[in-house]
């Protein structure tokens, strides 16, 4: 057993919190931004790896250019 067990959320949980569609919540999981784990027919994320898309996806201040 891990000493920090994780908590699963569903797809529909994680598309929430990231504000999102499911569809594009699919689309990040399908190329690899994002890991998720099959249990049969049921898809589940950690919410720690939703944190870390979070804070993978921040930008850099001065990184857009001129918009």
């Amino acid at each position: 057993m891990t000493p920090n067990p994780s908590k699963w959320i569903s797809t529909a949980q994680a598309a929430t919190e990231l504000g999102v569609t499911s569809r594009t919540l699919r689309t990040f999981i399908n190329t690899g931004d994002l890991t998720a784990y099959r249990f049969g027919r049921v898809i589940r994320v950690r919410e720690d790896d939703v944190a870390a898309f979070i804070e993978a996806s921040r930008i850099t201040p001065g990184s857009l250019g001129t918009v």
